[in-house]
Parts: C-alpha cells; structure tokens; sequence
C-alpha cells in the first residue's frame, strides 16, 4: 500500500461526498438554510454525535443531532427493539450485529453507488455482514484492535505480549475485565490456541470456559466504559483484557502511562459502521452523513475523535491523516510498511470479533453472568 495523494478526473464526485450533504443539497435541502434547525436522531456508542465529530456537518446542512448513546451490542438491540420505527434515523452498530439488525427489520437497504468503496482497502469494500447477498445494509466506518491493555510502568511492552501476563502474580486483584462477554472470551479462545476463536465446538467451548475461570482470582473488576478509563488512568487496575487503543489511545494521549499491544496469539477487531434506520423520515439527511463520515476529510476527522480514536478503511483517509496529523497516524499505524494496521490483517494476526457460531449468543452471556459472580 502506497500513500500518494491524488487530483484530476475523479476528484468531483469524491470531493461532493467530502461535503456531504452540503454539496450534495437540493433545493430542498437548501431551503433548510434560515429554517430551525432539522434534528436527525442517532443511536451511537458515546462520542459520534459530540461537536469534534458533527459540528461541521450540522453548520453545513443546518442539522442537530440527537442522540442516545448505549455501551454493546445488546444493549443497542433493546432499545431499538423498545421504540417504534423511525425514532433513530442513524444507527451505529458493530458488525457483528448488522445482521441481527436486518433480520429483525430494523434498518433500511443502501444503495451502494451512493458510498465511496473505490476508496476503501480491499478487505473493507464488502466487509462481512453487512451485505445480505448484493445489498448493502450497512457502511463501514471504523475499526480497531483488541489485545493487552497494560501500564507501562508495571509491565514491559515483552512482558504483555501474551495474554498470559493476565495470570502474573504482580497482577493478583490488579486485572480488569471491560465488562462484555464477546471481546474477553474471543480473547481467552485465542489463547486457547482457537484460530477462530468464535467458531468452536462444545469441547473447545468448554476448554475456554475453565481457562476463563482460572482468571477469576486475579480480577480486580468488571468495569463499563467511564469505569474502564477511570480505572486505568489512577493505576487501580494494571492490565485489562477485552480492550485497545481505543481506550489506551485516549488515555495516553492525556499523558497516562498506558498502552495496548497485540499478543503473540492475537488480536481481535471491533468494526463500527453506519446504517439508516426502519422508517427514517429523513433518509436523505441520514444518507449525507454517512457519505460525510465516510469520506476522506470524514474518516480522518473519525480517526482523531476525541471519545476514542479508531484506524479508518478508507485509504484516502489515511493520506488525509498523515497530512494533518503524522504524528497520530505513525501512533496508530496508519502509515506504509510492514508492522501498519492493514499489515496486521493481511498476516493474519487479527481475527473479526463476532457473535458464537456453534453456540448460542445466550450461552455466552451466561456463563459471563456465572463468571461474574464466582
């Protein structure tokens, strides 16, 4: 992968979706100008609707945004299947429940001429799930990395590159758990030497389920998402399975002595993507912000969100990034060479975080529920 920046034929189209919905304003659209402002709702983790991520769209399109902010997968599911259609316009979801999304009629098909692709690497232009056949459900605009999350001054970047570091005795009552079952025991199958770690029988489920529970005596404890930086920040946990840089990043860029790294049995990838919801009445507004937020100048304002940041699939995104901020995109590995982000995938170090194959999504969140209160 080559970093070059580009001009010329194909820039008028690209640059229309850079604007959004600006740009691409009907009449319509434009007479929204002295009119109050339309709100468009969004169902989000926290972060996406803030000011760093929307304002210049709202000023452009005279747009506010409302949202309502969950933390997982399943907590999203409830409170969309507890509103009527239409209540959330914009829904963000992480890929492994686009399909239980479509299925349940939940979110609207997309058009996929409608989205900047070409612009995508490869592995992200027809990203799994979110396609049903040859239509588009949902569009890809985040993704990160899940491994060891550690403080650098307890641990060296050596010492938390397995996810055996987990049961140090240094690390007794001193390690967290992000508390959702799919990231910690996607982790502890990796270690269990699972290539796919969320496609495994009744033998290996059972094997991932006593290895978990070995762990228990070193949690220190189950932490939601204020918990989890909270924790990390002031040293009262250690090292933290079921999480990465989306935590660690926003940590260290304040300074604190935190970092993730991705473990010699791997890593998992958490994936975000944008889609419109069942009976939006304002579709086209919904439409123009995921246009927005998956074009370049988007994905790199993406990638620097000040909730979390997050690698970007969109590799025009990235020469935006390293423009603006090389410092950043040398941090996340945004750049060329081997050891880069796309690097990672393309070796095979990191697995797609997703639901249980051969196991019920229920059987999961139980035996978490029993690990919990061993």
């Amino acid at each position: 992968m080559t970093l070059t920046h580009t001009s010329g034929a194909g820039f008028s189209r690209r640059a229309a979706l850079a604007l959004g919905a600006a740009a691409l304003a009907t009449p319509m659209l434009s007479r929204r100008a002295f009119a109050a402002p339309t709100e468009l709702t969004m169902l989000a983790w926290y972060g996406h609707a803030e000011p760093d991520m929307v304002a210049e769209f709202e000023a452009a399109n005279n747009v506010k945004f409302v949202p309502k902010y969950y933390t997982g997968g399943d907590n999203m599911l409830g409170l969309i299947s507890q509103s009527p259609p239409g209540t959330f316009d914009v829904i963000l979801s992480d890929a492994e429940y686009v399909q239980q999304l479509n299925a349940a009629g939940y979110i609207e098909p997309l058009d996929p001429a409608d989205y900047a692709f070409d612009e995508f690497f490869p592995e992200f232009q027809k990203f799994p799930g979110h396609w049903d056949g040859d239509t588009l459900y949902s569009v890809i605009t985040r993704f990160g990395f899940l491994g060891v999350a550690y403080n650098t001054d307890a641990l060296t970047e050596a010492e938390a590159s397995t996810y055996d570091v987990f049961w140090d005795p240094r690390l007794t009552a001193k390690v967290g758990h992000f508390d959702w079952h799919l990231p910690n025991l996607g982790q502890m199958s990796l270690l269990n030497g699972n290539p796919s770690p969320y496609d495994i029988d009744e033998a290996a489920w059972e094997a991932v389920k006593e290895k978990t529970l070995t762990l228990r005596p070193q949690v220190g404890g189950f932490f939601d998402y204020g918990g989890t930086f909270s924790s990390l920040d002031n040293g009262q946990m250690l090292a933290f399975a079921g999480i990465g840089d989306w935590i660690t990043g926003t940590l260290e860029r304040s300074g604190a002595k935190v970092r993730s790294v991705i473990p010699e049995q791997g890593g998992l990838q958490w994936t975000e993507s944008f889609s419109i919801g069942k009976g939006s009445a304002k579709a086209d507004l919904a439409r123009a912000w995921i246009q927005y937020v998956t074009s370049a100048q988007g994905q790199a304002k993406s990638a620097q969100m000040a909730a979390y940041p997050a690698l970007i699939p969109n590799q025009k995104g990235w020469e935006v990034l390293n423009a603006e901020n090389p410092a950043e995109a040398k941090r996340q590995g945004m750049v060329d060479g081997p050891g880069s982000a796309i690097d990672l995938i393309r070796t095979g170090r990191i697995q797609y975080r997703q639901l249980p194959v051969q196991q019920s999504l229920e059987d999961w969140n139980d035996f978490w529920s029993d690990y919990k209160g061993a």
